[in-house]
């Protein structure tokens, strides 16, 4: 049995008070394999993989690696017994090199010195080895998401991992990003490196995977190999019913215009000449290639990013968001990409978070009124399906998907016209993803416009009325959603590089 399986993880439980988070839980990983860990937001998925990596102690049950009885204490542990992790969010320290971030907490050393001639060569052998093109002494903070994503996975690779643990890896990657990535992968598979992979791209997983578990509600459901498996079988056995249409049908058509924007630039040389209109009960989308200035789009008109040339009217009225706070006044709300850097408090509660953009309306007297906010949370977490205990929760023990229903609650507290998201359903499974869309579609029922930025073509396809293409910060086109195909939308995208 230890030949045929370099980890095992038996019957694994753990509770948590009030909730038992895993119930009898197995996984099995053959060596040189890669072995996709699936289930909806909330089915267990991370909580199992911090048992393996010794961030949860278990409540039963028992793991072996080659065959050996382990239990690390915490992932230092893990990563001196060759298990590495790259988690979905970025935790790297941004105002330091490359080199600095792969190596952290184990610098060479010459003498009493930390060798940075070392640690450089070190650090491009392996970079070489993975055809990652970055200068390994440039700051993390320089680089794009996707490039920050590429060197999680060098790190993971220089503890010379036998396991490697991967939770949606991809979800700032471009398409060729992803081929490199998948080609890293077959490299060290023919090494004999086993990798664990979460995602819930389900192209992904039928292309990528050899075998493949399905949890739901904390509970093995399933193992089968990749090659007998269906997306549809998939997903059934996830949600625990058939999920016919991946995309809720949109039955309201936009109305007036909500929203004019007229050669919008930004002030630093980002993108020029942005020229769109909104309508009320509207979603457009905006398409584009990793680095296109899609994000730097919602960014100006919500008041981060300072605003160059250009007009912004809402409602026929002109209006200037030179900040977050103005945006907000004016109607606007955002959803920003990476929810754990910027997006939530991860040490407080689901109720701080949901309130935290609106105090005013709880106030009485100049006092909070607990009671007002304790009911508003309460029936934002049940429109929203927040899977959790209370909403004295920390935000930080949810699941992804979790976390992006409560921050999208927090902002639909807050009464706004104009949503602006950006990858809004990123790392969130195919019940969740639905329960989004539907919402966004009853919000477009009432009237509220919606620019929504995604990396997932066939979303943009299935949820938008229309889809602006930038390329290389500039606008290569709008199109109309149920007639513009993938190849045209590509060929807009790579119009000005």
């Amino acid at each position: 049995m230890a030949g045929e399986f370099i980890l095992e993880m038996r019957n694994i439980t753990k509770s948590f008070p009030g909730v038992k988070a895993l119930d009898d839980v197995t996984l099995k990983v053959r060596p040189g394999t890669v072995h996709s860990l699936l289930g909806e937001n909330g089915a267990g998925k991370s909580t199992l993989m911090k048992c393996l990596f010794g961030i949860y102690s278990l409540s039963a049950g028992e793991i072996f690696l080659e065959g050996s009885k382990i239990s690390f204490e915490n992932p230092a542990q893990a990563l001196e017994n060759h298990v590495s992790m790259v988690h979905q969010e970025l935790n790297q320290v941004l105002d330091r090199s490359v080199m600095e971030n792969v190596w952290l907490g184990r610098y060479p050393m010459k003498g009493c010195l930390v060798d940075h001639k070392k640690m450089y060569e070190d650090t491009k052998q392996i970079f070489d080895s993975l055809g990652i093109d970055v200068d390994p002494r440039i700051k993390a903070g320089a680089l794009t998401v996707s490039n920050r994503q590429m060197i999680e996975i060098a790190k993971a690779v220089s503890y010379d991992a036998k396991v490697i643990v991967m939770d949606e890896p991809t979800s700032s990657l471009t398409e060729n990003e992803v081929d490199h990535l998948f080609q890293i992968i077959e490299k060290l598979k023919k090494e004999n490196t086993s990798f664990i992979y979460i995602s819930h791209k389900m192209e992904e997983i039928k292309r990528i995977s050899d075998d493949i578990t399905i949890m739901r509600d904390g509970k093995w459901i399933a193992t089968e190999p990749a090659t007998e498996l269906t997306t549809d079988s998939i997903i059934k056995m996830m949600v625990g019913r058939e999920l016919k249409e991946r995309y809720p049908q949109k039955n309201t058509k936009p109305g007036d215009i909500l929203l004019k924007v007229q050669k919008l630039s930004s002030l630093t040389p980002a993108f020029r000449e942005v020229d769109f209109e909104l309508h009320r009960g509207e979603i457009l989308g905006i398409s584009g290639l990793v680095g296109s200035k899609r994000t730097e789009v919602l960014e100006t008109l919500f008041g981060i990013r300072a605003k160059g040339e250009g007009q912004v009217f809402l409602s026929g009225k002109q209006i200037v968001n030179s900040t977050p706070i103005k945006a907000m006044k004016n109607g606007f709300a955002m959803l920003t990409e990476e929810r754990r850097e910027d997006g939530i408090f991860s040490d407080l509660s689901i109720s701080f978070n949901m309130t935290i953009t609106n105090l005013d309306q709880y106030s009485k007297h100049i006092l909070l009124s607990d009671s007002l906010m304790k009911d508003r949370v309460s029936s934002m977490m049940k429109t929203m399906n927040v899977k959790a205990p209370s909403a004295k929760t920390k935000i930080g023990n949810l699941s992804g998907g979790n976390q992006q229903k409560v921050i999208l609650g927090r902002w639909l507290l807050t009464n706004p016209d104009v949503l602006l998201l950006d990858e809004p359903t990123r790392g969130i499974d195919v019940g969740a993803k639905y329960e989004i869309y539907q919402l966004m579609n009853q919000l477009a029922a009432q009237g509220k416009g919606m620019i929504v930025v995604s990396s997932e073509m066939p979303e943009l396809l299935g949820i938008c009325d229309r889809i602006l293409v930038m390329s290389n910060g500039r606008q290569a086109g709008i199109f109309d959603a149920k007639e513009v195909t993938q190849v045209q939308i590509m060929e807009a995208s790579a119009k000005y590089i």
